[in-house]
C-alpha cells in the first residue's frame, strides 16, 4: 500500500457573488489512514459529514435534457453507469461518467438571458444512472472547493 496521501478530483457547481453560476474543478486531499472498523486493514478516509442527508438513485433516459435549474439542495452526484453532462451560465460544460463526482450548490442564481441554475442532461446512447446525496440544509455562504 502506498504511503502517499491521495487527493480525489471533483467538480463544484456554486453560485458566484454576483449570482451567476460557475464550474470550479477541485480535490479531495485531506485523508487519514486508518482503519474502518478493526481488524480491517487501513484505508485512506476522508472527512466525515454529520449534516443530515438524502440518498436517491436517477436515471437520465436517452436524450434526457433538464431545463434551467438550480440543485434543489446542496448536493453530491455521482454517475455509476452512463454519461451525463452539466452546463453552468458561465457557458462551462463538463460532461461526466463513472469514476467522475461533481458537488452541485447553485442555490441562488440571479435569472440571465433566460438561464438560471444549471442546465443538465444526458450523453451519448445510453441512460445516465446517477446517485444523488442531497445535503439537508444549505450553508449561508457557498465557498468553492470548500471540501479538502
Amino acid at each position: 500500500m502506498s504511503d502517499e496521501t491521495p487527493t480525489v478530483p471533483y467538480w463544484h457547481l456554486y453560485t458566484d457573488g454576483d449570482g451567476l453560476s460557475r464550474q470550479r474543478r477541485c480535490h479531495m486531499s485531506e485523508f487519514e489512514l486508518k482503519s474502518m472498523q478493526p481488524p480491517a486493514a487501513p484505508q485512506w478516509q476522508g472527512r466525515k459529514h454529520h449534516d443530515g442527508m438524502t440518498v436517491m438513485v436517477t436515471v437520465q433516459p436517452v436524450g434526457w435534457e433538464g431545463a434551467w435549474h438550480e440543485n434543489p439542495a446542496p448536493q453530491w452526484i455521482v454517475p455509476l453507469s452512463g454519461r451525463w453532462y452539466v452546463e453552468s451560465m458561465d457557458g462551462t460544460r463538463v460532461e461526466m461518467g463513472p469514476g467522475e463526482i461533481s458537488f452541485g450548490e447553485d442555490q441562488g442564481t440571479r435569472e440571465r438571458d433566460g438561464r438560471k441554475g444549471h442546465m443538465s442532461g444526458t450523453v451519448g446512447g445510453e441512460p445516465a444512472v446517477l446517485m444523488v446525496i442531497q445535503f439537508d440544509t444549505a450553508r449561508p455562504e457557498i465557498t468553492p472547493c470548500r471540501f479538502r
